[in-house]
């Protein structure tokens, strides 16, 4: 619009000097043309920038106002074209609203530390490590007795016992699976209460002689995938019968190895087996340990 409007200049002050050669006719047309192109809508001008060259030329005969016009005409088209790129630039961007209540917020867990704990402390397994599955049956009546013996399930145990559990569950994980308990450390009177309920000791250690779960050294256990699958091992757990047994190989060749991985793996980290239990597993340090009461806080 600047070149415009010095365009008309220059030819104003011609036109006083009486160097232009219009007559009043075509000064009319000329002003009237000036004042148009100042007022018209830039994308139209564009279409007849041609158009408006050539009027030019007829209507302007001094080379100097006619050069000014014509550059002024071209920049003002170019600078419309500049304008309306920026304003594209600039329109505002579609905004992705992401509902909050669907982000997953990851937080890492800190763990307890075994330092300055005796091995023969009753712990939370859960407190030292989150890598195993539970499915701790005498909490329920899903088990041989069909009845509630745990108040609420918790896997307690001694601190000796959990660094092996841990240890064993470490290489297990390298092969994709890890350790579910059935049961753990089971407190000397709930020992009382399976008794009164099954009073046989070919089923349920004398509570008075008390077991290795009451003194927290065995655990009852098999291998899930890491996502919770249970690999086959031929029985439920507590299945009384000789389906259950280490020593048959009347099985399945799976069946066969996953025995074979829980049991090898178990053993390499201090723990033995029973021959007529594929889940039931002692450790050997924990033999010579005292029957045990402890009860846990279920609140």
């Amino acid at each position: 619009m600047y070149f415009v409007n010095y365009s008309y200049y220059v030819y104003k002050n011609q036109q006083k000097k009486g160097q232009t050669q219009f007559t009043n006719v075509k000064s009319n047309v000329l002003s009237t043309l000036l004042l148009f192109l100042g007022k018209m809508n830039y994308s139209v001008l564009g279409f007849f920038i041609p158009f408006l060259s050539m009027w030019v030329a007829v209507l302007i005969k001094n080379r100097m106002c006619r050069s000014i016009l014509i550059f002024s005409l071209l920049l003002l088209v170019g600078c419309k074209e500049d304008s309306t790129s920026k304003k594209v630039e600039e329109e505002p961007r579609e905004v992705q609203v992401v509902d909050s209540s669907k982000i997953e917020i990851v937080t890492r867990r800190t763990f307890k530390s075994f330092k300055g704990m005796a091995d023969s402390t009753f712990v939370r397994l859960a407190d030292y490590n989150d890598g195993f599955a539970y499915d701790l049956r005498y909490a329920t009546d899903n088990n041989f007795l069909k009845a509630q013996v745990y108040d609420c399930a918790e896997c307690y145990t001694r601190v000796k016992t959990v660094k092996a559990l841990i240890a064993a569950n470490t290489d297990f994980r390298k092969r994709g699976v890890k350790i579910k308990f059935f049961d753990c450390y089971r407190p000397n009177s709930v020992q009382y209460k399976m008794w009164k309920i099954v009073p046989n000791p070919q089923y349920v250690a004398n509570p008075v002689k008390g077991s290795i779960h009451n003194k927290g050294g065995a655990v009852d256990i098999t291998l899930v995938t890491l996502d919770g699958d249970e690999l086959d091992m031929g029985t439920d757990f507590d299945f009384f019968g000789k389906r259950a047994y280490h020593d048959n190989l009347d099985l399945p060749q799976e069946i066969l190895d996953n025995r074979k991985l829980l049991k090898e793996t178990m053993e390499k980290h201090g723990f033995w087996s029973i021959r007529t239990e594929w889940w039931h597993y002692n450790l050997a340090s924990a033999s010579n340990d005292q029957i045990a009461n402890f009860k846990w806080n279920c609140n």
